[in-house]
């Protein structure tokens, strides 16, 4: 009898030694299951972005007759947008191209600092950056009107220490206010993909190119700049765009006379009921604004092949 048993065992354990050996056959195929992993996010993407956008291009060609939208398909509102507001176009890409350039810049020097210099400190940096981004939009403009305005903390600090006699109202109400404002804005949301693209390179690359007599403005030159491109060209183009397209700013800092695009286009849309000039308005804007990003590329490119 134990024999018997002792050969059943064996068999028993031998059959299920088989059935674990024997390899899963997937439910679905493997590059089905490629398409459906990122399916959620392509989704969420389509929906809440591309329609909404193909939906708009669509509607700038519509014409608008007394309070009713009409299908149709003419330029009339892209050559009136163009017609009416290219000087406020040309504005706004300046503002926005000057906030870009400053936030851009403060950017970087700020993610080097991090990155290579703070040390210990990096880290607290860091963390400081990312708190400010809770901070509400509305909020920080107040606060910078507040800074700026006629009777702000600057206008007191200079009083006090009597370098000016009476309160000054160059501050505020003018573009300037307004780069300052956008670029406090938009400062932490600059610094985060530089700062992604520093961390990709080593020190050890950088070790070896002083030992090779790189000097550290060459070092930068060749080495940190050509690979922190692409987070520069991301918070460069992040910053232009956001800027370019802002409205809220340069109503309460900007005055009367500071008028950008989007002010106009928030008009068309909640005011005049024109969502079809509103749309063209905000495709103008867009179709100006990838000319001076496809530019900025191609001197970042350039600057880092040199």
């Amino acid at each position: 009898m134990s024999v018997d048993k002792t050969i059943e065992a064996r068999t028993a354990g031998t059959a299920a030694m088989g059935r674990r050996s024997r390899p899963r056959v997937p439910l679905l195929p493997a590059p089905l299951r490629r398409w459906l992993l990122p399916a959620p996010a392509a989704a969420v993407f389509v929906g809440l972005f591309v329609a909404p956008q193909a939906f708009f291009f669509a509607m700038s060609f519509w014409r608008k007759k007394g309070l009713r939208l009409t299908p149709d398909f003419t330029f009339e509102n892209y050559v009136e947008a163009w017609e009416k507001y290219a000087g406020v176009i040309a504005i706004t890409l300046g503002i926005a191209l000057a906030t870009a350039l400053l936030t851009t810049t403060i950017a970087f020097a700020f993610a080097y600092l991090i990155r290579f210099k703070a040390g210990r400190l990096g880290p607290p940096l860091l963390f400081i950056t990312l708190l400010t981004l809770f901070g509400g939009y509305l909020v920080k403009i107040y606060a910078w009107k507040s800074i700026l305005g006629k009777d702000g903390i600057l206008n007191s600090a200079l009083l006090w220490l009597g370098i000016i006699r009476e309160p000054l109202t160059i501050f505020i109400y003018n573009p300037g206010a307004v780069v300052v404002t956008l670029t406090y804005f938009l400062l932490p949301l600059a610094i985060l993909p530089i700062y992604g693209s520093l961390r990709t390179i080593d020190d050890e690359t950088i070790e070896a190119a002083r030992d090779v007599g790189a000097r550290p403005r060459q070092a930068f030159r060749d080495i940190v700049f050509p690979l922190a491109r692409a987070g520069t060209l991301a918070a460069f183009t992040l910053s232009f765009l956001v800027a370019a397209g802002d409205y809220v700013t340069p109503r309460f800092v900007g005055g009367p006379y500071t008028a950008m695009i989007g002010d106009f286009i928030e008009q068309q849309f909640s005011l005049r009921f024109d969502w079809p000039m509103g749309s063209a308005m905000s495709f103008s804007v867009l179709g100006a604004c990838v000319p001076v990003v496809a530019l900025a590329a191609a001197l970042l490119s350039w600057s880092s092949r040199r």
